[in-house]
């Protein structure tokens, strides 16, 4: 959908689940095999992995300002259950908190987006506010006020449809 560079870091993990659906075409990567292994999914952890996925769409919408997209079950409810541990670097002190086991999915996220807040760049991955895409994309524009996952498709399809509504509401005018 987006000709945007990924997101940082960890980011890249949580903008690659958002956008295993498609929604304007309804095809949803995580129906196939190469799609959960992407993510490192069995078939059985689909369904977590939809609801997290799901979660995630709402937070990035209101990370652009826009309700959720549906009810979903809150973020912070899920990652509430993700097994972190807090690793320290025996060289330089430094610490991150890190996935509890790897082959969790929503840990893995949780540490990204602990990771996320951390750097200051949690509140820049963004849902398109285009209601036929809500594409995750990281929003790298100075003021970070960016609204779609592209300015080339989402933004100039909506610009074309205010643009005729005007001229309708033009001619409407004109015939009264």
């Amino acid at each position: 959908m987006t000709e945007r560079s990924p997101a940082p870091g960890g980011l890249t993990l949580v903008e690659a689940l958002v956008n295993t659906l498609d929604i304007e075409s309804g095809a949803d990567a995580l129906d196939t095999p190469e799609g959960r292994a992407r993510l490192g999914i069995t078939p059985e952890e689909t369904d977590r992995a939809r609801t997290l996925r799901e979660s995630l769409r709402a937070t990035l919408l209101a990370h652009a300002g826009h309700p959720p997209h549906r009810e979903v079950t809150p973020l912070g409810d899920l990652l509430a259950e993700a097994p972190l541990l807090v690793a320290v670097d025996a060289a330089d002190g430094s610490a991150a908190l890190t996935p509890a086991d790897d082959r969790s999915l929503l840990a893995r996220v949780a540490a990204a987006v602990a990771e996320a807040l951390v750097a200051g760049t949690w509140t820049r991955l963004k849902a398109c506010e285009a209601a036929d895409c809500h594409w995750a994309y990281y929003d790298r524009s100075p003021a970070g006020r960016g609204r779609w996952c592209s300015m080339q498709v989402c933004g100039a399809r909506v610009k074309m449809r205010r643009y005729r509504a005007k001229d309708v509401a033009k001619d409407a005018a004109k015939d009264a």
